[in-house]
């Protein structure tokens, strides 16, 4: 015969059982890399590896497993979409290290995010970066064969505060003259709700993070909450369409603010752009 409580001290065991699995489970997801692939369809052939949030995390010692995946994935370029320091913790030298095993990889092309916008020293690690053989993308284009190949510095870097519609006003203007109507755009930009602002200005694809996937992804529903798109937010991983154009928002590597993701893996954005 069962003794008084035994379903009671049954129910707890699994419990604990359960929130045991729950924590290690979580503990592997914030540090096992996985490579995301998307497909677009686009007038050139281009594989490109879309790295952005990196916050100073390491995979593997000088970040030896996420620079083993990169060179697996072979890709033609490399899109580094910033927050590739976080200016809480700022590991100046872990980041250029990165960069340059990256570089060695493929060409890398480079934008700030708003943790680069913060640095004091912002200085010395976009030195460090062109040093290291990185092109960084401020305000400008450079071609890459026949794609031309925009950056747009974060908005924090010139704006305080954030005034609805400021950031996007912004974004379309320095667009206006940096799209080569010609050719097919591709754009590094850290912000994925400006997503409007780069299809009216004629961004083939877009490439963007600052999401990190929602931070809490939930079983179909999705991420749960983004910098500056609030709660349940509508751009936080993978391929988004509007018009003829495309973006695809990385959900990142690493953490900020908010230490842990739940569901959401760290990844490298594989993205194939074919004819």
């Amino acid at each position: 015969m069962k003794k008084p409580g035994f379903k009671k001290k049954l129910l707890l065991c699994a419990a604990a059982a359960l929130m045991i699995v729950l924590a290690v489970w979580t503990v592997w997801g914030n540090t096992a890399l996985m490579v995301s692939r998307v497909t677009v369809k686009a007038p050139v052939k281009l594989r490109i590896a879309h790295i952005s949030d990196l916050h100073n995390a390491q995979f593997g010692e000088g970040n030896g497993e996420l620079l083993r995946l990169l060179t697996e994935t072979e890709p033609d370029i490399i899109a580094v979409t910033g927050d590739l320091v976080d200016s809480r913790h700022t590991d100046t030298a872990a980041a250029l290290e990165f960069i340059k095993g990256a570089v060695g990889i493929a060409p890398v092309y480079y934008v700030p995010g708003n943790h680069e916008a913060r640095l004091a020293d912002y200085g010395e690690l976009k030195s460090g970066l062109e040093a290291a053989g990185a092109a960084v993308l401020e305000d400008r284009a450079v071609l890459y064969n026949d794609v031309n190949i925009i950056g747009l510095a974060d908005p924090d870097f010139a704006l305080s505060g954030n005034v609805p519609g400021e950031s996007e006003a912004m974004a379309r203007v320095k667009l206006s003259g940096l799209v080569d109507p010609g050719r097919y755009n591709i754009l590094l930009s850290h912000r994925p709700e400006l997503f409007e602002a780069y299809a009216a200005s004629g961004i083939g694809l877009a490439l963007t993070g600052h999401a990190h996937g929602g931070q809490f992804r939930l079983p179909f529903i999705g991420g749960l909450i983004a910098p500056g798109q609030g709660l349940f937010p509508k751009y936080d991983s993978g391929l988004y369409t509007e018009g003829g154009s495309h973006m695809a928002v990385s959900r990142g590597l690493g953490n900020s603010v908010i230490p842990i993701r739940f569901n959401n893996r760290p990844e490298i954005l594989l993205i194939d752009l074919t004819e």
